[in-house]
């Protein structure tokens, strides 16, 4: 008894805004519960789409929290972000440490534009110091949506369960046409072979088409990224760089 009080003491508090979401995915609740839910994450959306209909064309990078900076894959993700600011995109990420912070980093030391979609967590992600723009949110949907609605190309890099949810949400939305099919890049063959193996046994047991290892590109070149992604996007899809829209005072966005 004394012991199960001493551990759950020691446990960090949960906040109103984590005990929201976990009750609100329990099931069914009280109609007033249910509407003040919806108002919060429809606040959540329109927060996110007034921020970000200004900063341009933007690349979402995608990878792990807990890479430290000594890690090839941290120096990878720097270069990545530099390259990419150097293009003339915006580089977007989860806004956190890790391979968040190298590409953010990589894009603020180019003077390119460095944008941070943040959840607020009650642990692990903490915004790193090489954002321009930094947005928080409480729900891992509607930031997911922010990552994916602004954004020309995605890079995948080394990650876990969250950078994997991340780029099958990706291919699924490009596979069942829901957006265009935008470059997708993996940079790191040794990494994801094991995931590449998978596929091809899903391949093999015709639980997805051979087309759809074809919605991205694997390498361990930055160059052969950075030119895929311009390949794609101009020549291949006839996309252009959109004009930044203007902000008017009159409509509080400014």
């Amino acid at each position: 008894m004394f012991k199960w009080i001493a551990n759950l003491l020691r446990k960090k508090p949960v906040t109103v805004e984590e005990m929201q979401e976990r009750v609100f995915l329990e099931g069914p609740h009280s109609r007033l519960r249910e509407l003040w839910f919806l108002i919060r994450v429809m606040w959540g959306f329109l927060y996110g789409f007034r921020k970000l209909h200004f900063v341009g064309p933007l690349v979402t990078v995608f990878g792990s929290a807990r890479t430290e900076e000594g890690s090839p894959h941290y120096q990878n993700a720097r270069k990545v972000g530099g390259e990419l600011a150097k293009m003339g995109f915006g580089v977007m990420t989860g806004g956190g440490p890790g391979i968040m912070e190298a590409a953010n980093r990589g894009a603020h030391e180019v003077g390119g534009t460095s944008i941070g979609c943040n959840i607020i967590l009650p642990f692990e992600q903490e915004p790193n110091p090489y954002l321009d723009v930094m947005l928080n949110f409480n729900y891992f949907f509607v930031r997911k949506v922010m990552l994916l609605k602004y954004s020309y190309a995605f890079v995948i890099m080394p990650g876990g369960a969250g950078t994997m949810d991340e780029l099958f949400e990706v291919i699924t939305l490009i596979q069942t046409k829901k957006i265009f099919n935008f470059p997708v890049i993996l940079i790191g063959k040794e990494y994801f072979a094991p995931l590449m193996e998978l596929l091809e046994h899903m391949v093999d047991e015709k639980t997805i088409s051979p087309r759809d290892i074809d919605l991205f590109f694997v390498t361990d070149s930055i160059e052969e990224a950075m030119e895929y992604i311009k390949v794609n996007i101009v020549d291949k899809y006839g996309i252009t760089l959109k004009k930044v829209p203007q902000a008017f005072r009159i409509l509080l966005e400014k």
